[in-house]
């Protein structure tokens, strides 16, 4: 197994399902959201739940392609971003979880509430089983590569990919700063939850402002 590095705190969006080139149908629903030409802005920075529900039929082998880049509002010390994948049923509100799914999560935060959330940088997967009730499997410590969260750094967009396999389980997140794509962190759906299907992603942030750009990627 190989570490994934996660080293920026938010991130633009390229949504790809393999050969899906447009922009699937969406819905705002919750937190501050606007589009400017074809990049899509999560402005507030106050907005600890923020979501966008992106519906997307998922089964089997599905790609995710990220294009990330900071907007603002970490200052106060915490903001995180995730994505929500093989959602069953999207709820079009603020809410803890999404449906039955998984999330895959970002995180900075200094002074974190949970004993089970790293101080500082860290990445997270939660099992999503209803709108108000997640379960943490796992979190990982990325305090080593604070370094890279420069300026210059948080300035330009950085690429990573997920590739998550909805009938073995098998889920697999690439290290963006691995240009050939042979550095992820892989882990694994228990079985007893397989095969995964969903009709729903849905992009989040907690505490900070993003942009997306939502075009194709998906070679």
């Amino acid at each position: 197994m190989k570490r994934f590095v996660l080293f920026v705190l938010v991130m633009a969006i390229t949504m790809s399902v393999f050969a899906q080139v447009n922009v699937p149908e969406y819905t705002f629903a919750s937190g501050s959201w606007s589009f400017t030409g074809s990049r899509l802005y999560q402005n507030d920075a106050k907005a600890g739940l923020a979501k966008v529900n992106f519906k997307v039929p998922q089964n089997g082998i599905m790609l995710y392609d990220f294009n990330i880049r900071y907007e603002g509002g970490a200052e106060d010390g915490h903001g995180g971003v995730g994505i929500h994948i093989f959602v069953d049923s999207a709820i079009n509100r603020a809410s803890w979880g999404a449906g039955k799914s998984y999330l895959l999560w970002l995180n900075y935060d200094e002074k974190p509430l949970s004993k089970d959330i790293p101080v500082g940088l860290s990445a997270q997967v939660y099992k999503s089983i209803s709108n108000s009730q997640m379960d943490l499997i796992a979190s990982v410590p990325l305090n080593e590569y604070e370094f890279l969260l420069t300026k210059e750094n948080l300035a330009d967009p950085v690429t990573f990919r997920i590739i998550a396999n909805g009938d073995t389980g098998e889920i697999r997140i690439y290290d963006p700063t691995d240009p050939e794509n042979k550095i992820y962190f892989i882990f694994f759906i228990e079985k007893k939850d397989l095969p995964l299907k969903g009709n729903y992603v849905a992009l989040r942030t907690n505490g900070i402002k993003l942009s997306f750009a939502l075009e194709d990627a998906g070679k």
